[in-house]
């Protein structure tokens, strides 16, 4: 115990300058320092008490209140007060007697110190030691008997959430000059610390503050954590491969390629005679609609162009409650658009689609949004409004409503070329 209190003492003597000259704290300050602590329990006065007194084991009871700052996730101060009840238990003389105090302590985070976090990001661990006042008062008598003291402890943490943590204290309290026996019936002039009391509490911590964590549960290499997972989000993101020709989001000069058709390693659909129609399509249209000596006009026809788009070919595709496209998604209002400038007299539905999760009524504003959305990019590309007619067609409910891969497939906008 007393290489304790000596540890914590020199912790104390050194947290204001560790709050300035450690270069391995957190740099980022966005967390709470403000702390309120709240305990009761019991006590055990050891000495001085008079022949034939003494206390239950332990005795009721104790109460503490402490307001505590962090420099950092290490070091800290608190404020504290202190009320202990002394009474004598049934076979002692009878007393009854009351301490108050109030103290400065110099606060360490053993729990960060140690690297609780390496095995556990909810048990923490506080050393605690100061200096402060104290006064014993003998409620069957005028004696009120003032003295310094010195106090050390350990605060055992669980934290229940970024607001509330659930502590267990054991303290040591050593007086000095504490001339009055803890039962009052002896007084007699003391030197030193002779007087020594110990508390036993639990309680609960509350953090204050408009950040999410407080200090106590900040880890020093919180931001480098943050920062790689971040770059791993982004090296998942970026190896997506939305239109499934092979090639990640990230190397896909063609992101929303029709699915089947084969692709270069840059992600673009292979189009050797440059007809805008992919080779492979163009292969599989001709061979099945196409004969002998017409195959030009097959690939050619504007018609079989239009059927494509009014069949579902053509798509734009959300992400789940939103009215926005995807950002590889917008090849289908790019093919749109391509096809109504080069068929000025031709006019397009806009048709949005839902989703079944969540209530039909939101899911058709839902549709006409989407579909609106798509209009506006189409108007802002020079297309004449009068020749966009939007139409909501609310929920689709052709996949499966509990399987999310298929749910993407119908939250999207169609067309169909008039």
């Amino acid at each position: 115990m007393k290489n304790l209190m000596f540890a914590l003492v020199f912790a104390g003597a050194v947290s204001s300058v560790n709050a300035q000259t450690e270069t391995k704290e957190v740099k980022n300050t966005d967390y709470n320092k403000w702390s309120i602590e709240l305990a009761g329990g019991v006590n055990k006065p050891q000495r001085p008490m008079g022949s034939g007194y003494f206390t239950s084991t332990p005795s009721p009871y104790v109460a503490d209140l402490g307001v505590r700052y962090m420099f950092n996730n290490k070091f800290g101060l608190k404020a504290d007060f202190g009320y202990n009840s002394f009474e004598g238990k049934s076979n002692s003389a009878n007393f009854d007697t009351k301490y108050y105090r109030a103290n400065l302590q110099a606060v360490a985070n053993l729990g960060r110190i140690m690297s609780f976090e390496t095995w556990t990001n909810t048990i923490g661990l506080l050393g605690h030691a100061g200096f402060g006042l104290a006064q014993l008062e003998d409620q069957n008598s005028a004696l009120k008997d003032r003295m310094g003291n010195f106090m050390a402890g350990i605060t055992g943490q669980i934290k229940l959430s970024n607001r509330i943590a659930l502590t267990g204290d054991f303290t040591t309290i050593l007086n000095a000059a504490q001339d009055a026996t803890f039962d009052a019936s002896t007084t007699r002039n003391a030197r030193g610390f002779s007087g020594i009391l110990f508390n036993g509490t639990v309680g609960l911590t509350v953090y204050l503050g408009s950040n999410e964590k407080h200090a106590d549960w900040v880890l020093d290499n919180n931001s480098e954590i943050d920062k790689l997972k971040q770059q791993i989000a982004d090296i998942e993101t970026s190896m997506l491969d939305t239109d499934k020709d092979g090639v990640a989001d990230y190397l896909d000069q063609e992101p929303n390629t029709i699915g089947g058709v084969m692709v270069d390693t840059k992600g673009k659909s292979i189009d050797l005679n440059n007809n805008n129609v992919p080779d492979e399509l163009e292969s599989y249209l001709l061979k099945t609609y196409g004969s002998n000596t017409d195959k030009s006009a097959i690939v050619n026809n504007s018609t079989l162009i239009k059927n494509l788009i009014n069949e579902g070919y053509v798509s734009t595709y959300f992400d789940y409650n939103k009215s926005t496209p995807t950002n590889v998604s917008t090849e289908g209002i790019d093919f749109i658009l391509t096809y109504l400038r080069n068929n000025p007299s031709a006019s397009v539905d806009i048709i949005g689609h839902a989703d079944e999760l969540g209530r039909s009524e939101y899911n058709d504003k839902l549709s006409t949004a989407r579909a609106n959305s798509v209009k506006d990019v189409l108007v802002k590309a020079n297309v004449d409004a009068s020749r966009l007619n939007v139409v909501a067609a609310g929920e689709d409910a052709s996949v499966a409503k509990d399987s999310d891969a298929a749910r993407k497939l119908v939250r999207r906008v169609t067309f169909r070329v008039k």
